[in-house]
């Protein structure tokens, strides 16, 4: 036998990067070369070379290792050849006696990552058939570790979690042995359950996509395990249950996400009545789980802002499908959260092919029975994130009709005719006239006669008293027409005020008070009732400015020692002039309140203005004398002699 160099290890990225295209190209030629020469040997020189070192062993872990992550693009232009060549050999070995490291489940994992299902589904059959003690031995290993993580929930590793179930998910894809071996018992199921209650989205969607191809690999085994199946499905049902019954959300947990987000049930329901196994009990347990679906969510609208469009762009062919695109893309997002290794071309292609029914291309993908048009295409390829533009058609086009001429409601004005007259025309603010010009300026003089007949409108007798604020200073509306009413009314007001105002308590409305001396006194008093007393007390209690008026108009004993001054004080005797000075000066006559003149001018006991100079009374008359004009009606003098101008007179 003729000795063959040793296979040297795939190198990783960062020992890539420090070799040229040259030397990159020579090494995969090598290897290539390598692979098919040991492929070639008897299985007794595969032995003896796999015994020999473990070259072979050590090459091929850390290719699928390096190429699982990368892809195949990094093999230049042996990406065909030696991923063939790799495969071959890796048959070859699993023919043989693998060495230990070939029964790893990252290994194995890999290699279904890479390859075709169609390919690797077989290989790794055969692998369970001839070694299936130190297969199941590795994986239940990997199956006790990954129990206490799941159980543990949030206590757990839950990266180490999520990164194993990714790489285990692409064996249970590839080997429907793998799943029978992690669904015996319920424990894995059971931790699978457990964990999915921590809120990690990415984590939950590894776990949804593992319990989806452990229970689907059940029945692609020959014979399918249809009993196991059921078992499984009963425990789903248990488990829904227990957690409804808790305080958490119904549908927060992994039997309705599995429910909904699946087509596991009708791929069970499908196949077990294809195969005669749709037996009573078995349809009972789908439909108690078809139970657990969730209604659709209808995700609400975004919020943007709209863009007025103004006809000025050049529509496009992405414009055009931007529609079909999101819509499509949700559905591509579905496949490819059970197939994260398919390329969304890929994924668009086969969506296409099935009239966009996801359900059939899931199942197609599962049972690898695609049509050999897309069996055969790239998985890996991705959609056009930029279609070319479309060619320019540069044809000549007619020449437009002239833009007609605009019209508005200036055309034919002065202006427009230039007949304006130049010395009414103002660029800018248009300058001020002086007192001067306004006084030649007769255009816009007001008119004598009108300014005569507005004046002669006012009421000669206007000199009447102002009692708009009569009703706030009494509390009330004064009503003159039955005086004799006031007066009893007063009476009774001041008996009863007085008598408030010595004890409050004569008006209490209980049975003590009105049986009580001092009642009986005021009843005899005022000739009221025991109500109308005591409706009288509430009535003052609830108007504070009623009280206050009372105050003010009993509050004189005889001992006063100074009048409050008001702004205007009536006269005694309706004489119908108004009051004098505090001081009780008279400084000036005052005019008549209502018909006829008032006293003429005088000398009062006050200070007067026309005084001797340097007396005290004079001075502080001059100083006052425009204090009070509104009360002397200085006002009613001007507006009479305005009206005696508008009748023809002259100022006097």
């Amino acid at each position: 036998m003729v000795s063959l160099p040793p296979l040297a290890p795939f190198p990783q990225s960062s020992w890539r990067q420090h070799l040229s295209s040259s030397e990159w190209n020579t090494l995969l030629q090598s290897w290539t070369s390598i692979c098919r020469a040991i492929s070639s040997l008897s299985e007794n020189e595969i032995k003896a070379a796999l015994a020999r070192d473990d070259s072979i062993a050590t090459f091929l872990v850390s290719f699928a290792e390096e190429t699982a992550e990368a892809g195949f693009t990094i093999l230049d232009s042996h990406s065909t050849t030696l991923p063939k060549a790799v495969f071959q050999l890796v048959s070859r070995v699993f023919n043989v006696s693998p060495p230990p490291q070939l029964f790893d489940y990252a290994f194995l994992a890999n290699i279904a990552r890479i390859f075709p299902r169609k390919a690797t589904a077989p290989l790794i059959a055969q692998l369970f058939q001839r070694h299936a003690a130190a297969l199941e031995a590795a994986l239940t290993a990997l199956k006790k570790q990954l129990i206490p993580q799941l159980e543990a929930g949030i206590k757990g590793d839950l990266k180490s979690v999520e990164a194993r179930l990714i790489r285990l998910n692409y064996l249970l894809h590839a080997s429907s042995d793998t799943c029978t071996l992690f669904l015996a018992g319920s424990d894995f199921l059971d931790g699978l359950i457990v964990c999915f209650r921590v809120m990690n989205p990415p984590l939950r969607k590894v776990i949804l996509t593992t319990t989806y191809l452990c229970l689907v690999g059940l029945i692609d085994t020959e014979p399918a395990k249809w009993s196991m199946l059921s078992d499984q499905l009963y425990a789903l049902k248990e488990a829904a249950d227990a957690h409804k019954a808790g305080p958490l959300n119904v549908n927060d947990s992994l039997v309705p996400e599995l429910i909904t987000n699946t087509p596991l049930l009708k791929i069970l329901l499908r196949r077990a009545e294809d195969t005669g196994a749709a037996t009573e009990n078995f349809k009972k347990r789908i439909t108690a789980l078809e139970g657990y679906r969730k209604g659709t969510m209808v995700r609400p609208k975004r919020l943007t802002r709209r863009r007025l469009d103004k006809g000025k762009g050049k529509i496009t062919q992405q414009e055009v499908n931007a529609d079909i695109h999101v819509h499509k893309m949700s559905q591509i997002t579905q496949v490819q959260d059970l197939f994260p290794d398919l390329g969304s071309g890929f994924v668009s292609k086969c969506l296409d092919e099935y009239g966009e029914d996801v359900e059939q291309v899931v199942a197609n993908l599962l049972s690898e029975t695609l049509p050999p048009h897309l069996a055969n295409a790239d998985r890996s390829e991705s959609l056009l994130s930029h279609p070319e533009a479309g060619r320019t058609e540069l044809a000549p086009r007619p020449t437009p009709p002239q833009v007609p001429t605009r019209h508005n409601v200036f055309d034919d004005d002065d202006f427009d005719r230039l007949a304006m007259d130049v010395s009414k025309v103002s660029f800018g603010k248009k300058p001020g006239k002086n007192a001067d010009e306004m006084l030649k300026d007769k255009a816009n003089a007001p008119n004598k006669s009108a300014i005569f007949s507005a004046l002669a409108a006012f009421d000669s007798d206007d000199d009447e008293r102002d009692d708009t604020y009569d009703a706030d200073d009494v509390g009330g509306t004064v009503d003159a027409s039955n005086q004799e009413a006031d007066a009893a009314s007063d009476s009774n007001e001041e008996a009863l005020f007085r008598a408030y105002q010595m004890d409050s308590k004569l008006f209490d409305r209980d049975a003590g008070t009105r049986r009580g001396n001092p009642r009986a006194k005021l009843r005899e008093e005022t000739g009221m009732t025991d109500e109308a007393i005591e409706g009288w007390a509430l009535i003052l209690v609830r108007n504070p400015q009623q009280k206050r008026r009372l105050e003010a108009k009993y509050a004189f004993s005889g001992q006063q020692a100074q009048l409050e001054r008001t702004s205007w004080r009536e006269s005694p005797a309706g004489s119908g002039e108004e009051g004098s000075e505090p001081d009780g000066g008279s400084s000036r006559g005052g005019r008549g309140g209502g018909r006829g003149r008032g006293r003429g001018r005088g000398r009062g006991r006050g200070g007067n203005v026309a005084g001797p100079t340097g007396e005290k009374e004079t001075e502080s008359a001059r100083k006052n004398k425009e204090a009070n004009k509104g009360s002397r009606a200085n006002h009613n003098r001007r507006d009479a002699r305005a009206k005696k101008i508008a009748r023809g007179g002259f100022a006097g």
